[in-house]
């Protein structure tokens, strides 16, 4: 059994905002605004392993293109 609270079945949502950062937010409820869902769904543990396959570079998406920007 589930000791999780923050949704009744254990499920999340991870959701993404115009930084490329990601998040999970519990699948009975809309992200605020703006965070949008990439479509994956899954348990606590299950978003947090994917979010740590997709977003290895946790900086924000500006700061990343500045440094890339300062790099050239």
């Amino acid at each position: 059994m589930s000791t999780d609270t923050a949704s009744p079945e254990g499920q999340y949502r991870v959701v993404v905002n115009d930084e490329e950062q990601h998040s999970l937010w519990p699948l009975r409820t809309d992200p605020p605004a703006g965070w949008v869902p990439t479509g994956f769904v899954g348990t606590r543990e299950e978003c947090s392993a994917h979010i740590d396959r997709v977003w290895p570079d946790i900086r924000p998406l500006s700061l990343r293109r500045r440094l890339a920007g300062d790099a050239a």
